[in-house]
């Protein structure tokens, strides 16, 4: 029963939000308040029933569920989609959630298509740390994704005003300056977490190696991007680093993190995964 609810579950959380990032883009281009509302209870939807999967599936493995690439991406949807519902309540970015229903429904559809397979954990694993290590790191690049769509916004809105186009996306991106300040408070509020999920990798380590650091390729690339976030956010407070410089600064950072996950993930192969 509750393999077939956990099924149910994941297929109504990626139908939802395939529905909403579909009225997000009618929205996006005819710019009807109506289309945008449903398009948002729709993603609530979704993030109540991606929280539902991620608690069920919980109960079928017997731990925290965020260990294999798909349960690792659902997570990094479903932390994408409460960043982005939160940040949604506190402030107010016109057609920021055009770009990240899009990227959330990409996250989703990856998911989709990895094994669901329920793996055993490793000795190493069978460890408190790794809910807390995994879940911070997660939480940080799910905001290190909305900086991402935003920097997206950013680089297009500019693209207009340098053209003197003011055409299809001048009406309906926000302006530069608000599109810089949302830049800038999901890099830092995701490198806090980033900082975090490091940390609790490196006890985690010390805790199943004796030592804190290994130099995995997962460790090494992670510290490669906290470089990055840490060296754009103390150029912005110490050098004026804003504009179309940090949000091509983003960009890389967050292609550094999707690297990180993807690209050096071996299924949790080594001691440290997450960015620790």
């Amino acid at each position: 029963m509750i393999n077939e609810l956990n099924y149910l579950f994941f297929q109504g959380a990626f139908g939802t939000a395939i529905l909403s990032c579909i009225l997000y883009l009618v929205f996006f281009i005819g710019q009807k308040e109506k289309v945008r509302q449903v398009g948002r209870i729709l993603l609530l939807v979704s993030g109540i029933l991606q929280t539902l999967y991620i608690g069920s599936r919980f109960i079928l493995a017997g731990y925290t569920p965020i260990t294999t690439q798909h349960e690792t991406v659902s997570f990094f949807a479903w932390s994408a989609t409460w960043a982005y519902l939160s940040f949604r309540w506190r402030y107010t970015v016109k057609n920021f959630g055009t770009f990240v229903s899009l990227l959330i429904v990409l996250l989703l559809c990856a998911a989709a298509f990895a094994s669901r397979d329920i793996v055993p954990l490793k000795p190493v694993l069978q460890s408190p740390w790794l809910p807390v290590h995994a879940g911070t790191s997660l939480l940080a690049y799910a905001f290190f994704s909305l900086a991402f769509c935003g920097s997206i916004m950013y680089l297009l809105q500019e693209r207009e005003l340098k053209g003197k186009r003011f055409g299809y996306f001048f009406s309906r991106l926000p302006s530069l300056d608000a599109l810089d300040q949302l830049n800038n408070h999901c890099l830092t509020t995701g490198f806090v977490f980033l900082t975090l999920g490091m940390i609790t990798g490196s006890l985690w380590t010390k805790q199943a190696w004796g030592v804190y650091w290994q130099w995995h390729l997962k460790e090494i690339w992670s510290l490669v991007a906290w470089f990055v976030f840490l060296l754009q956010i103390h150029q912005r407070f110490t050098a004026g680093w804003r504009g179309k410089r940090a949000a091509v600064l983003t960009l890389i950072g967050f292609g550094i993190v999707i690297f990180t996950l993807w690209g050096v993930m071996y299924p949790l192969g080594g001691s440290s995964t997450y960015g620790g």
